[in-house]
């Protein structure tokens, strides 16, 4: 349910467009990250505002694309480089509409806390980190370091990556990210060593003391020539881009039959600090993803009143 306070702030500027051009509801994707959430609720919430009738619709990374270029679904506002180049491409393909290119740049790769390199120096770099797998050992990966990584329906498959590189690692995925940072914060608080996965713009951050870890910058070859990067024998020995895109996906048929909500959601553009800023309310202040949407609307009406232009 809307709640007085987004309504009040959005009464005023939007007023003029609160007649829908399309009857039909505009299906928003919903994924299992915390900005994610946030900011489809926010465009989500300014759409209703306009008029039109909003469904969320929770889909995989990576076959969410597929449903978009059907029409399942309408509209995604975070597409990640780093983990889903491949199946945006291939859907753009299929007809599905690359809506643009928000300001943020981001990245995902292995990230260490600070006080990890006192005790392992070069754990910036992924040689080094290797170098130190042991003190990274649990019961589960002994001898060998746990990697703690992201849920399997991210699309990073880091086990192969470990392969590729001959790491003295075990990649341990979790069920969902909040269990990422669960495990961050109980390391975190006894100063024990952890390296796990992580993103940027992310509320960690402003929360953690951390950098990500250094791996091969990646290059078209490092998928298809074994003799492209580290080992002459593998394929898949690199790391993630360190500056990638963070795009919106959009059904082809919204332009045509909601072409009002369609220049919008165009024109939405997050920045890194925003993205931070919308995952932070939620991850460290406790907010519902609902909530956090409807303060970052109340705090920044002059952004989305832009994105209406």
């Amino acid at each position: 349910m809307r709640t007085a306070t987004f309504v009040a702030m959005a009464a005023a500027p939007f007023a003029a467009l609160a007649e829908a051009d399309w009857d039909e509801p505009i299906i928003i994707v919903q994924n299992n990250w915390t900005s994610q959430l946030v900011t489809s609720t926010i465009v989500g919430n300014v759409l209703e505002e306009m008029g039109y009738e909003v469904e969320y619709a929770p889909a995989d990374s990576q076959l969410q694309f597929a449903a978009i270029a059907a029409g399942d679904m309408h509209f995604q506002i975070e597409a990640w480089e780093g983990s889903m180049k491949s199946a945006f491409e291939a859907a753009v393909e299929e007809g599905m509409i690359d809506a643009g290119t928000h300001e943020a740049v981001t990245r995902e790769e292995w990230w260490i806390p600070k006080y990890v390199l006192d005790v392992c120096p070069e754990a910036g770099d992924w040689k080094g980190l290797d170098a130190c797998a042991e003190i990274f050992a649990t019961a589960e990966t002994a001898p060998k370091g746990r990697f703690v990584g992201p849920p399997a329906d991210w699309g990073k498959n880091y086990a192969d990556r470990i392969k590729a590189l001959n790491m003295n690692f075990t990649a341990i995925n979790v069920g969902q990210a909040a269990t990422l940072w669960a495990e961050l914060q109980s390391a975190y608080d006894r100063k024990e060593p952890i390296v796990l996965f992580s993103w940027t713009p992310n509320f960690v951050e402003s929360k953690f003391d951390g950098e990500f870890v250094n791996f091969p910058e990646p290059e078209p070859a490092c998928f298809d020539d074994p003799s492209w990067g580290p080992n002459p024998e593998a394929t898949g020995d690199c790391g993630a881009p360190h500056k990638a895109w963070l795009k919106k996906a959009m059904w082809s048929g919204l332009e045509e039959n909601a072409p009002k909500a369609a220049k919008f959601l165009r024109n939405v553009n997050f920045t890194n600090a925003q993205l931070a800023d919308a995952a932070y309310m939620v991850d460290v202040d406790g907010m519902s993803p609902e909530e956090a949407a409807e303060k970052w609307a109340e705090e920044n009406p002059d952004i989305i009143a832009g994105w209406m232009e």
